[in-house]
């Protein structure tokens, strides 16, 4: 008997909003001295299975298994309504490599002063994981971003420009120093340590244990709150006819992404493995490893880029950038091939939704997705073409 190919679509609705950086920050002493081993890798999924031995979609391939609205992966029953994390990560070259960042299910990239940029991953399944970062200060409009997965927001304190977010009363979040006008809201030092093996302020990191406590300690809740989180905030294709973009007309060939136009520090950049079908990511022209899953390279199913527009905020460089209330352009790039897609965020809560040219929402394909914000005005190149916003 024929199996049935069940399409799992997932509704959106988006836009921007305006926010930055800010002062001075500030970071506390070490709360613990440790270094942690390195954790077994746990494998990224969503591989592509054969006629005679793949499942339905709709049918888990163990009791109790649910699909994960962050990767469409199947995961554990009892993680669906766990809150994942966001974490804020530093790309210094002396910040690398980073611990458990291949757990991310999704990871942003965005500029911050200094033609540096920062990252957030976002983390699902966060609970058994000793050392998570390392962890920096906050960038306001990260927090918006957070807020589309009703995630639990961490940060090593931040500028001035972020007290109004993560003072608003329904932003959870815990950070391990004062930040802005020395404000120790949602202060809990023990959510985070300091390791040996690097030197301040690149040696902070979260552990699950300490995060914990700190939702704990803060009262947050452990599971999705009432009305915060949008379940069909991507759309994903069946696993077993996944979105080669070959319908489209107009795909171009996307064998190598290369930011280093838009990031001249960090110079990331992508390169598609025809093997697995993932995009790997490289930073400093060097393959992007998590030090805690055996070197393990970070890779992609999905790379969606963004421009957004963006302000100066102050004469040192901090930014902002319009998440929502607005429509923007960018590209979305998966199995090779690469689109032209318009996004746009409608309020806070509300997900980036992303559409092809002919105004619908693209299906994006199971596995990891991997987001960069653009400052609208910059370019970054594919398979060595130049490639801008076209927005009027």
């Amino acid at each position: 008997m024929k199996r049935l190919q069940v399409l799992l679509l997932i509704a959106l609705s988006s836009t921007l909003l305006l926010t930055g950086c800010g002062k001075k920050e500030e970071v506390e002493e070490p709360v613990v001295a440790q270094v942690i081993e390195p954790q077994p890798d746990l494998g990224q999924g969503g591989a592509t299975t054969t006629e005679e031995t793949s499942v339905d979609d709709d049918v888990p391939p163990e009791e109790g298994m649910v699909r994960s609205t962050l990767t469409n992966e199947w995961i554990d029953g009892d993680l669906e309504d766990i809150r994942p994390i966001s974490i804020m990560v530093p790309n210094d070259s002396a910040a690398l490599p980073h611990y458990n960042l291949s757990k991310a299910d999704i990871l942003y990239e965005c500029p911050v002063e200094g033609s540096i940029t920062r990252s957030m991953a976002v983390i699902k399944d966060w609970q058994k994981l000793d050392r998570i970062g390392n962890v920096r200060s906050c960038r306001d409009y990260f927090v918006y971003w957070s807020f589309e997965w009703d995630s639990i927001y961490l940060h090593f304190g931040g500028p001035y420009y972020i007290n109004d977010i993560v003072e608003k009363a329904d932003t959870d979040h815990i950070t391990g120093s004062s930040y802005g006008d020395k404000r120790t809201d949602a202060l809990f030092e023990g959510a985070f340590y300091r390791s040996t093996d690097k030197k301040a302020p690149q040696n902070a990191y979260a552990s699950a244990e300490g995060i914990a406590k700190g939702i704990d300690k803060f009262g947050y809740s452990k599971t999705y709150r009432n009305g915060y989180y949008k379940a069909d905030h991507f759309t994903f294709a069946s696993s077993k006819s996944p979105n080669t973009l070959e319908a489209y007309s107009d795909s171009i060939v996307a064998k190598k992404i290369d930011m280093r136009p838009a990031y001249p520090v960090t110079k990331t950049s992508f390169t598609y493995n025809e093997e697995d079908g993932l995009y790997y990511r490289y930073m400093y022209d060097k393959p992007d490893v998590d030090a805690a899953n055996d070197e393990q390279q970070l890779s992609f199913k999905n790379v969606l880029v963004q421009f957004t527009y963006h302000e100066v905020r102050d004469q040192k460089g901090y930014l902002a950038f319009q998440v929502h209330d607005t429509t923007r352009d960018g590209y979305y790039f998966t199995n090779g091939k690469g689109i032209h897609v318009t996004w746009k965020k409608t309020a806070d809560y509300e997900p980036t939704k992303y559409y092809d040219d002919n105004g619908n929402e693209i299906e994006i394909n199971t596995g990891k997705t991997m987001i960069c914000i653009v400052e609208e005005g910059d370019s970054f190149d594919v398979d060595g073409t130049s490639l801008k916003s076209s927005a009027k």
